[in-house]
């Protein structure tokens, strides 16, 4: 023990002074952006599966797994504020991936100073502190992502049932947690280069069946629910299928590879992508089968989403890019060699880049350099929540002038921003009615118009580029209008819907 603590008191120390920095930096100002679209729908999930034990596989029916709102539970029970208790998941998520990144750079290359730039990189990097900061499930799946790759080289180079085992259960929680989770599944037999002897392969071979057992074991308990068909059924609207490849077989791979490049300069940023470079060249030789290992399970996810997926986003892609850490971390184990002065250059550009945009994040993230796609759904279009969060404050207002007095809200959409976004900031309010009204909202829906008349305050919500009539047409008053970042001149939604959008607060004369 006094060994280890002689060896590793220097570590331990900066590992958590690493982790208490990468913490407080995700959760500094966390709700500074306003509530995503799916970050609406995930916590307003959570908030009805806490109220009501039986719809507790309620996200099924959307086709999604129910892992983080089922733990999300727990957070919105004991906050306030619903949205910084979603995005606090999503940070703790970001901890456990610096510590799995910690212990898989350390596996790989025993070094550590390697193994704590690692944990240091996913830190601060752009990409991952964002969404670290988001209530998405994707912050989750790459955690449980890094554990897999790590355990799944400790099987293959151990031959342990334990380590099996929990293996099982790692990639269990990932398959309860988002669909991708499929791609660790059929990459963990790639570690099957590290076997030392053939006869190794069939106790290899054992080991991971008892994994994928207990994985799939897992899995089947989504079967509880009422809609557990809807996982597979809903997949078309996200993926492609591969007879298109025999047809457009270029298409969109040849926009999307150039643009996910075009992601990682802007948010990985781009010394990342060099560190990665003096890594792979620094331990190719020794390390081979390790690094063909990460690269694969880099690559093979990547070419696929790129050729296959319909919304090719960045956050779809997060689960990833890990080993691309991996790698940048990997440059530092060796500074005594010709690659030192490199490293400390691309090091550095990376440290300023990221300064940057980690410092925009954090006190103007509309000043950030989002990629344009990334930009656009987070601050312009109806996907962002900018104005929710003050609609939702003045109707509670309303409501403590007179607790008594029955509140209609109407709000554009059955589901998703505006319904969820409002409803999960109302939800204590029993007294407040939230009414989805359609999206093309050419006059005032019956529903308010008999709430009016029966004496209710009732309020309308709408996105300016949803509401297809002019406002002074309607017996309306705007009470309050939230606008949105200006759209990008060229764009189709440019084109479509206008310069800029806002948010309306309208009260029923």
């Amino acid at each position: 023990m006094k060994k280890f603590l002689k060896d590793w008191k220097w570590v331990i120390v900066a590992g958590i002074i690493i982790l208490g920095f990468g913490f407080v930096l995700r959760i500094f100002h966390l709700t500074i952006i306003p509530v995503f679209a799916d970050e609406a729908i995930y916590i307003r999930w959570s908030q009805i599966m806490a109220s009501e034990p039986t719809l507790r596989f309620l996200p099924l029916s959307d086709g999604k797994q129910p892992l983080f709102m089922w733990i999300l539970m727990f957070f919105v029970k004991k906050m306030t504020d619903p949205l910084f208790a979603g995005r606090l998941l999503s940070a703790v998520s970001g901890v456990g991936s610096m510590i799995g990144l910690f212990l898989l750079t350390y596996y790989i290359f025993k070094s550590k100073k390697a193994a704590l730039f690692a944990s240091i990189l996913w830190a601060v990097s752009p990409v991952s502190l964002f969404f670290d900061r988001m209530a998405l499930v994707d912050a989750m799946l790459t955690c449980f992502g890094i554990w897999t790759l790590y355990l799944s080289l400790v099987v293959a180079d151990t031959l342990r049932l334990d380590m099996a085992m929990i293996l099982g259960f790692v990639l269990g929680f990932a398959g309860l947690t988002k669909s991708p989770a499929l791609f660790f599944a059929a990459l963990i037999p790639v570690c099957v280069i590290l076997l030392k002897k053939p006869k190794d392969i069939f106790k290899y071979a054992g080991l991971l069946g008892v994994a994928y057992v207990i994985a799939l074991g897992m899995y089947n308990i989504q079967r509880l629910g009422p809609n557990f068909g809807m996982l597979s059924s809903r997949t078309s609207d996200y993926i492609f299928p591969l007879s298109r490849i025999f047809v457009y077989p270029t298409d969109p791979i040849r926009y999307n590879l150039p643009t996910t490049l075009s992601w990682l300069i802007a948010m990985g940023p781009v010394g990342l992508l060099l560190l990665a470079f003096v890594g792979i060249a620094t331990n190719f030789k020794k390390q081979t089968k390790y690094i063909l290992i990460l690269g694969v399970w880099f690559i093979t996810p990547l070419i696929y989403e790129a050729e296959f997926s319909k919304s090719f986003t960045l956050r779809y892609i997060l689960f990833l890019i890990p080993p691309l850490y991996v790698f940048a971390a990997s440059a530092f184990s060796k500074l005594n060699n010709k690659w030192r002065y490199l490293t400390a250059i691309f090091f550095a550009i990376f440290l300023i880049q990221a300064g940057i945009f980690d410092y925009f994040l954090v006190v103007s993230p509309q000043k950030a350099n989002f990629p344009a796609r990334d930009r656009s759904g987070y601050f312009q279009e109806w996907t962002s929540g900018i104005g929710i969060k003050e609609s939702a404050d003045y109707v509670r207002n309303i409501h403590s002038l007179n607790p008594d007095k029955q509140i209609v809200v109407g709000t554009e959409g059955y589901f998703g921003t505006l319904p969820d976004g409002f409803t999960m900031y109302v939800q204590d309010l029993s007294n407040v009615i939230v009414v989805g009204t359609g999206l093309a909202i050419n006059k005032i829906p019956q529903p308010l118009v008999e709430a009016k008349k029966a004496g209710n305050p009732t309020y309308l919500i709408v996105n300016k580029s949803r509401l297809i009539v002019d406002p002074s047409k309607l017996n309306i008053k705007l009470i309050q209008e939230f606008p949105k970042e200006p759209r990008v001149p060229g764009t189709t939604e440019f084109l479509h819907n206008g310069p800029q959008d806002a948010l309306y607060l309208f009260e029923l004369k």
